[in-house]
């Protein structure tokens, strides 16, 4: 008998299992996970077909360091649009390839971007871009000491 879904996330423990080792090793061949979680290659995907058409697995990516593709200054810009210009930020945002992550937030600013350039100059000719739109306010990054990292997966039938 299947354990019962989680109340929060609608997860069982086996899906949070497989999850957890997906976080480890995305590229994991799908007998080799079967294996580790104890259960059929067949039936370990047809779970993770459903959670990915659930949309609880979004994708698989990799993670490159932005300075080895030559975008070595990190930023993050917190922005107010002027009136009328929310829509012209996000779909800006969107167009520039050196913008990595935006996000609509509250509080006195509408928008956080973590952008990427090869310097300071460059960084601050992409700022300029925004400037025809709102206000900016933005913050270098100098080090990361807890970088992106994967959210944590619990097995609640442990």
């Amino acid at each position: 008998m299947p354990a019962a879904p989680d109340p929060v996330g609608g997860l069982d423990g086996v899906n949070r299992r497989l999850l957890a080792e997906l976080h480890a090793d995305p590229r994991i061949a799908m007998s080799a996970l079967a294996r580790r979680v104890g259960m059929s290659a067949p039936a370990v995907t047809e779970r993770v077909q459903r959670m990915q058409q659930a949309g609880v697995i979004q994708g698989f990516r990799m993670d490159v360091d932005p300075a080895a593709l030559g975008l070595p200054v990190a930023a993050y810009a917190r922005i107010r649009p002027s009136a009328g210009q929310l829509a012209k930020i996000a779909e800006l945002a969107t167009s520039l390839p050196q913008v990595s992550e935006c996000h609509r937030i509250t509080g006195e600013d509408c928008f956080l971007i973590k952008m990427h350039a090869p310097t300071i100059a460059d960084l601050e000719e992409i700022l300029d871009k925004f400037l025809l739109y709102g206000q900016t306010i933005t913050s270098i990054v100098v080090s990361s000491p807890v970088p992106a990292r994967q959210l944590p997966v619990a097995d609640t039938d442990a």
